[in-house]
């Protein structure tokens, strides 16, 4: 078997060379109006804007960072500038029933137009209706009304006293009364003039008195009967007057909105209302009309269209039930609260219809009743304007509620990947109302077409942050550092936070010098300096490492210990770190126990890839017998979770020079993934891994051979430091890429690990010979032990003995 050759500068980095940019400075390039490499998203984007059929809403899925709102915004804008101006929606009073205000819907920008016309009537009603009531016509007519009413209230009064009069009986006036007294000779009769008359004629007066009296009676009970007429006839005068003050302005903005029925029916209930209330108008001070009133004329205006160009495109970042469906507001007077039509609110839905709505998943999600709220709307197609209390129950008291409004928006939901296939598995309802998922892309296929394009790209984040162009060295930097945040040889990060974040902290430093265009060296400060504040941790590692507090070894041979190659992650800081894998092993019944599951620090996927390692060892080394082996492996001085199967190809060594009794190499660290035949696997993070062994190798003393074994597969993910690629260069430090754990044993032992011969064993003197050879001692001590047990077992009498 031929040993891994360890691998070049030029094959552990993917450069970008300078010269094969055809510019000089970003500043000459055409700007890119959407981001490159996204193709698909963009055409999925294209169709679920176009589909107008139910449920087609999107929901577009990409990391954090990747510009995704950025990017479906400029996309939506660019589409909407295009397509129609949807209608203005405004409430006004029901005066049919006012806790039920009515949705009127107008043409673009008719809203304004209308709110105006009525702004103008009801100022127009301010100065006519005193007008109309200090006019001479109407204080003539009114005066004529009231002299006729006082005629006829003093008529009945008039015949009494005539009739009195003609019998010597004189009608005495009095406040709040009437009185009747004998006459003589016009003359009212004096008490003794009165008793000195017969009794004959004092009974004819008194009887004419009782007479009198009841036609009095009569005469007066009529006075309360014609002071109402006289009200009704004030008010048929008062509403005279107002139809007729009115009739003109109202009848010429019936003529201007009689294309809008429901314009027209609401300017008709103005007059009514106007009629029905002329005495409240006639009564205001100073004959001005009550601002109650008056302002139940107006329109509500909800959604103005005035100013859209192309349809909306509405972002809600706060989308909790208020923001996304509208609210009634409320106002204190005089210690209570109250409401109306006019203090009715729009919603994101009812600016978005007939556009488009973006809506960060979690953060509707995460809003009470918001998520449910969005549903609701989406089956039916129209906002029903509600408070949180009234739905929860909390309030019963009465309020508005306002007419549906109908919506129709194309809502696009903005997420996480997880949060997407969570709602498919969970919420019956999800797929049905966001049919189109539009994929975002992590990465971008590197090439020569690609730098170009991704240079474009470059140069339109700049333009947009106003930032200093970047030369081309600058650019060719960038582009390699893409490569690295996608792990990719063949990739570049679509990561456009990050991206523009580099950009910015490149052109901070190019104004440290005063540049005016941010060269390499500004670039590699700033991904310098990035990497600097997030390296406190890395340091504190490196420096129990060196201290010795944290044992790693870094030169000779030991038995049964590899240097693994663990990856931490804490915010954005992510870095490598060795940490030493222990084994033991001796005779056994094929238990291979994995400390840290026992000890509950590992993972499922940990515990998994140690249970592939026993099963290939069993099969590879003891395929036609038993595996008698009690085994242990340990990370150690790992005291939190371990997780993944990224050390098992270093656990199998560690195991197997265990058996062996083997030493391997110490200046090498192994990272890599085993199945059960004994291939090695990609895994992730192996830049980081590398570095983090070199740091510690480097810290340690002057590198020596030192080096690390990674699986073939992940070569071209390979975009290591400057420093790393020079060591490699000069010599100093291997990166080896294995296929099969048997290289990986070649390479830490120094012996060759030997093949299998067909239908026999391994080579004499080989790694695996000796291997085997162990086994093959472990299975007759454990035979022996178990014939022992069994002897113990049967007894001094037993068959078995007395035949021995």
């Amino acid at each position: 078997m031929t040993r891994p050759a360890p691998l070049t500068a030029e094959q552990v980095y993917h450069r970008c060379p300078p010269e094969h940019l055809e510019f000089e400075t970003t500043e000459t390039l055409e700007a890119l109006e959407l981001p490159c490499g996204q193709e698909r998203l963009l055409h999925t984007l294209e169709f679920g804007a176009s589909m107008r059929g139910n449920g087609f809403n999107l929901f577009v899925l990409g990391p954090a960072g990747s510009g995704r709102h950025e990017l479906v915004r400029r996309f939506l804008e660019g589409r909407a500038a295009d397509e129609p101006v949807p209608p203005d929606w405004g409430y006004v009073f029901n005066f049919a029933c006012p806790e039920r205000p009515r949705a009127m819907r107008l043409a673009a920008g008719e809203g304004q137009t209308l709110q105006a016309d009525l702004d103008r009537l009801i100022d127009d009603l301010h100065s006519s209706i005193p007008a109309a009531f200090e006019s001479e016509e109407y204080q003539r007519r009114l005066q004529e009304l009231k002299d006729a009413s006082e005629e006829e209230q003093t008529e009945g009064v008039r015949k009494v006293q005539e009739e009195a009069e003609a019998h010597d009986i004189a009608l005495i006036s009095a406040p709040n009364t009437f009185s009747f007294a004998p006459m003589r000779d016009g003359e009212m009769l004096k008490p003794d003039e009165y008793d000195a008359l017969s009794e004959e004629e004092r009974d004819r007066i008194d009887a004419k008195v009782e007479e009198l009296q009841e036609k009095l009676r009569q005469a007066l009970r009529q006075i309360p009967r014609l002071r109402k007429e006289l009200q009704e006839k004030i008010r048929a005068l008062n509403a005279e007057m107002l139809q007729w003050t009115l009739g003109g302005p109202i009848h010429e903005l019936k003529e201007r909105w009689s294309d809008l029925p429901a314009v027209v029916e609401h300017l008709e209930a103005i007059l009514d209302d106007v009629v029905r209330h002329a005495e409240a108008f006639r009564r205001g001070r100073g004959h001005a009309p009550p601002e109650g009133l008056l302002e139940r004329f107006r329109i509500n205006l909800l959604v103005d269209h005035a100013a859209t160009r192309g349809a909306p495109v509405i972002y809600e970042d706060l989308p909790n039930h208020q923001h996304l469906t509208g609210l009634i507001e409320h106002q204190m007077h005089e210690g209570a609260l109250f409401t109306d039509f006019s203090l009715v609110r729009a919603g994101a839905l009812h600016r978005a219809s007939g556009g488009y709505l973006i809506l960060d998943a979690r953060r509707v999600l995460t809003q009470p009743l918001a998520w449910e709220s969005l549903k609701r709307v989406l089956f039916s197609g129209e906002v029903r304007i509600e408070s949180l209390e009234r739905l929860f129950g909390l309030v019963s008291t009465v309020g508005l509620e306002p007419e549906p409004i109908p919506v129709m928006p194309k809502v696009v939901l903005i997420g996480d990947r997880l949060l997407y296939y969570l709602l498919s598995a969970f919420d019956p309802d999800f797929l049905e109302l966001f049919k189109v998922e539009a994929d975002f892309e992590d990465d971008l296929d590197r090439g020569a077409d690609t730098h170009a394009l991704y240079a474009r790209m470059l140069a339109t984040m700049a333009r947009r942050a106003e930032l200093r162009p970047l030369n081309r060295a600058a650019v060719a930097r960038v582009i390699e550092h893409a490569s690295r945040l996608a792990g990719d040889q063949r990739k570049l990060s679509a990561h456009d936070r990050t991206l523009r974040d580099l950009l910015l902290e490149a052109d901070y430093w190019a104004g440290q010098i005063d540049a005016d265009i941010v060269d390499v060296v500004q670039v590699e400060q700033a991904i310098r300096e990035r990497q600097e504040r997030g390296a406190r941790l890395q340091r504190r590692s490196l420096e129990q490492i060196r201290r010795g507090v944290v044992l790693i070894a870094t030169r000779g041979a030991q038995i049964a210990q590899v240097n693994g190659l663990s990856l931490l992650q804490l915010g954005d800081a992510t870095f490598g770190r060795p940490i030493r894998i222990t084994a033991t092993a001796r005779s056994g019944k094929g238990q291979v126990v994995d400390i840290e599951r026992e000890a509950k620090l590992g993972g499922p996927v940990h515990s998994k890839a140690v249970m592939i390692l026993s099963r290939f060892i069993a099969s590879h080394y003891a395929e036609d017998s038993e595996l008698s082996l009690s085994a242990s492996l340990a990370f150690e001085q790992s005291y939190g979770d371990i997780e993944g199967d990224s050390a098992s190809v270093a656990e199998t060594c560690a195991l197997l020079s265990a058996i062996a009794r083997i030493p391997l190499r110490q200046s090498l660290a192994v990272t890599g993934s085993l199945n059960q035949h004994g291939e090695v696997q990609a895994v992730g993070g192996v830049n980081e891994k590398i570095e983090g062994f070199f740091d510690v190798c480097r810290e340690a003393g002057a590198l020596d051979g030192h080096g690390v074994l990674l699986p073939g597969s992940n070569v071209e993910h390979l975009m290591l430091r400057r420093d790393v690629r020079d060591a490699i260069t000069d010599g100093r430090f291997h990166v080896y890429p294995v296929a099969t754990v048997d290289e990986a044993i070649e390479l830490l032992s120094g012996m060759t690990a030997g093949e299998r011969a067909p239908g026999g064993g391994f080579p004499e003197g080989s790694f695996n010979r000796m291997v085997a050879d162990r086994l093959a001692e472990f299975a007759r001590l454990s035979h022996r032990r178990r014939y022992r047990d069994d002897q113990a077992d049967a007894g001094p009498d037993s068959p078995s003995e007395r035949d021995a």
